[in-house]
């Protein structure tokens, strides 16, 4: 397999191999700075569930989110000409929806910085044993577990959208990779229930080890049962009437798309002192990567200047892949690369507040 590779190829497999040592090795320091970091990050959780934004926030998207949902499924059941061909593009392709999504990462980022700095309490926040980036990156994990956490209750839209029959198959045949699963399945569910209270450093390293453990070994062991095992063997099988990879890449859209809204939002609350204002700057330059929904391109037509406006269209990536089960690298490098200068600018604008 690997003799018949040219040289370009090699070279290729190379530079990938450094850039994953390179990517994994940033990974684990920036991890560890976070674990180091981990009492900010709890602090501006609770902070946020302490005040009223959380929970608006969640009513506002699922209130929306659910009419949406209903208007799709009444889309799905009616007779006659009336109906939808991509239920999961129906919902989300709505300019109701985009604004509403638009809005989410101003709210969850504006009071950041902008009101430590408005109430005083930056400078002490500042004279933490820690350094600019594990504060900055502390704050935006935090933004971005709410951020998922009002996602949550829209999986159970999928059932539904996605025509999934589960159907249970002689409950009663255990095999050696569905016993490994439910040990998995156990593991980390007990690992998960030790993360609620607060315990001991040594303590807290088992209960990570028991999650991401038994995650690890659940994955695998369902993913060796399924291959390995006879169907007749097969604890349930789930099946869908449409495409399920469509709702994978959907999902992972929305999540890396948020990423990038939530850190210029978080740039631009490290940049001023009213919360109201940071949250109106943030949702106006967020508006430049949605102009598509207000004013119509055609990236098919072949003019330079609607591809250029294609490129950072977050509603027609979505329309042109993530709905279709696609996931273009373009979109990718996009997302991360704005959410990464944007979380490099704001690190620096903190560095510049110890200068003054």
């Amino acid at each position: 397999m690997f003799a018949a590779l040219s040289i370009n190829e090699w070279a290729t497999l190379a530079g990938l191999g450094v850039l994953g040592v390179v990517a994994a090795g940033v990974a684990t320091y920036l991890t560890l700075g976070l674990f180091e970091s981990r009492s900010l990050v709890r602090r501006e959780l609770a902070a946020y569930f302490s005040s009223p934004i959380a929970y608006v926030v969640f009513v506002v998207f699922l209130a929306v989110t659910g009419s949406l949902f209903a208007e799709t499924v009444n889309k799905l059941t009616a007779k006659g000409s009336v109906g939808v061909e991509h239920p999961l593009e129906a919902m989300f392709d709505d300019n109701y929806f985009w604004l509403v999504f638009l809005a989410i990462p101003p709210l969850l980022t504006m009071r950041s910085f902008a009101e430590e700095r408005a109430s005083g309490t930056l400078e002490m926040l500042m004279t933490a044993p820690l350094r600019d980036w594990q504060v900055v990156l502390s704050k935006y994990v935090a933004c971005f577990i709410l951020y998922v956490l009002i996602w949550v209750p829209t999986l159970a839209y999928l059932p539904l959208l996605l025509g999934l029959q589960v159907t249970a198959c002689h409950p009663g045949t255990l095999t050696f990779y569905s016993i490994l699963w439910e040990a998995g399945l156990a593991s980390a569910l007990v690992g998960l229930l030790l993360l609620v209270p607060r315990v001991g450093g040594a303590l807290r390293v088992v209960s990570l080890g028991l999650l991401l453990g038994g995650t690890v070994v659940a994955c695998v062991a369902g993913k060796l049962h399924y291959l390995k095992d006879p169907a007749d063997k097969h604890l349930v099988e789930i099946t869908a009437g449409i495409d399920p990879s469509a709702a994978l890449t959907l999902y992972v859209g929305f999540l890396l798309a948020g990423a990038m809204f939530l850190a210029l939002g978080l740039l631009v609350s490290s940049l001023v002192r009213d919360q109201l204002v940071a949250a109106l700057i943030a949702l106006a330059l967020s508006l430049l990567f949605v102009v598509e929904r207000f004013w119509r391109v055609d990236p098919d037509a072949g003019g330079a200047f609607d591809r250029f406006v294609y490129f950072f269209s977050v509603p027609l990536h979505f329309k042109k892949s993530s709905c279709l089960g696609l996931l273009d690298t373009r979109n990718v490098v996009l997302y991360a690369s704005v959410a990464v200068f944007c979380l490099f600018l704001t690190v620096r604008s903190l560095e510049s507040r110890r200068w003054r």
